[in-house]
C-alpha cells in the first residue's frame, strides 16, 4: 500500500510517500480501506519528534480515518464487510489501509461522505471525553474554548451549543471569530485585541464561565482562573503556550475550582470504546438533525501531506484539514 512516513524528525518535507505492507490485524481489529484521513496537531508533534508513538502502534502518522471495512472479525458488532465507518486509531492513518480497533469504529453519520467523516473521530472523542465526561459540562452551564477556530474548537462549539450551552471562544482574527460565531458561539473574542477575561466577565455579569477547554496552558492558566465561576472546571488538553504556569492557589481554594487535563492517545481501547458508545447515542443523531456539521478548511491528496502540515502549522485554517486517499 501507499503510505506517508516520517523519514526523520523535522520540517514538513520529512513526510515522504512510501510503500508499506498492509497492516497485520491484532485481535479485535478490523482493516479499513481508507478513503480519507484527518490531520491533527498531534501529527505535527509526532513529526517533530515531540510525541512518542505508543508501544505497539504504527509509526505512520494519522489518528483518524474513514473508509470501508474490508477484513476482520465482525461477530456481534453490528458491522459487516463493506460498511463505511470512521475510526479513531493510535497511528497509521496516512495510508491506503489502516488497522483500527473495532470498538473505536463508528458508522459514517447519516448524510455525510467518508471524506467528511474522516474529520470527526479525533476531535469528537477528545471534546466529549474532556468537556462532557471530565469537566462535566451540565445543563445551564457555559463554556469557553481557547483556540475556537481549530478542529477541536469548532467541534466543541457546535456540540455544546447544539446541546443548549452558552459558548464563548477565542481566536486570532475577526474573520475567525465571525466564522465560529456562525457555528454557534455566542461571542468570538479576538485575543490579539481583547482581554478574554474582561469580555467573559462582562458577558456573564461578573459570574464567569463554568468550564474552560484550554489548548494553550502557560500564562493563560492564571487568567483562566480569573474568569471561572465558583465551582468552575479548567481542562487542559495541549500546551501550545508552554508547560509552566504561575497561579494564585487562593482562588482554587476559596472558589472550589478544579484544574485537570488529559491525553487521549495512550488510553485503552476500553476507555475509547466507552466514548464511542456515548458519541453514537448522543452526538451522531445531531448530524442527521442538521444541528452540527463537519467543517473542512482544505483537502489535500495523500502525497501532499507535507503541504497539509505546513497549513496546519500556519494556523490559518478554520476547522479541519484532510488528506484524501480514495475518491468518495
Amino acid at each position: 500500500m501507499r503510505a506517508i512516513e516520517i523519514t526523520k524528525p523535522g520540517e514538513p518535507d520529512v513526510l515522504q510517500l512510501c510503500e508499506r505492507p498492509l497492516p497485520v490485524l491484532k485481535t479485535g481489529e478490523v482493516l479499513i480501506k481508507v478513503h480519507a484521513a484527518g490531520i491533527n496537531r498531534p501529527d505535527v508533534f509526532q513529526r517533530l519528534g515531540k510525541y512518542p508513538v505508543p508501544p505497539g502502534a504504527s509509526d505512520l502518522p494519522g489518528l483518524e480515518v474513514a473508509g470501508e471495512i474490508v477484513d476482520g472479525d465482525l461477530s456481534d458488532s453490528g458491522f459487516s464487510k463493506g460498511d463505511l465507518v470512521c475510526a479513531l486509531v493510535q497511528g497509521g492513518g496516512y495510508a491506503e489501509y489502516c488497522a483500527a480497533p473495532l470498538e473505536q469504529c463508528l458508522p459514517v453519520p447519516e448524510g455525510l461522505t467518508p471524506l467528511e467523516a474522516a474529520t470527526l473521530p479525533e476531535t469528537y472523542f477528545t471534546v466529549w471525553s474532556n468537556v462532557f465526561d471530565r469537566a462535566r459540562l451540565s445543563e445551564g452551564e457555559s463554556l469557553l474554548v481557547q483556540g475556537g477556530s481549530s478542529g477541536i474548537g469548532v467541534t466543541a462549539t457546535q456540540v455544546a451549543s447544539a446541546l443548549g450551552h452558552r459558548v464563548f471562544i477565542t481566536a486570532g482574527s475577526e474573520d475567525k471569530c465571525r466564522a465560529v460565531e456562525a457555528l454557534g458561539a455566542e461571542r468570538g473574542i479576538n485575543y490579539r485585541d481583547e482581554d478574554f477575561v474582561a469580555v467573559v466577565k462582562e458577558l456573564t455579569d461578573g459570574r464567569g464561565v463554568d468550564v474552560i477547554l484550554d489548548m494553550v496552558a502557560g500564562d493563560y492558566v492564571a487568567r483562566e482562573i480569573e474568569c471561572l465561576a465558583d465551582d468552575g472546571r479548567l481542562v487542559v488538553i495541549a500546551l501550545l503556550g508552554g508547560p509552566q504556569a504561575n497561579l494564585d492557589m487562593n482562588h482554587v481554594l476559596r472558589r472550589r475550582l478544579t484544574i485537570t487535563g488529559s491525553t487521549l492517545r495512550p488510553r485503552s481501547v476500553e476507555f475509547k470504546a466507552a466514548i464511542a458508545r456515548q458519541l453514537r447515542e448522543q452526538v451522531w443523531p445531531l448530524f442527521a438533525q442538521k444541528k452540527i456539521k463537519p467543517v473542512i478548511h482544505h483537502v489535500f491528496p495523500l502525497e501532499e501531506a507535507a503541504a497539509a502540515h505546513t497549513m496546519m502549522e500556519s494556523s490559518a485554517h478554520v476547522g479541519k484539514i484532510v488528506l484524501q486517499v480514495l475518491a468518495d
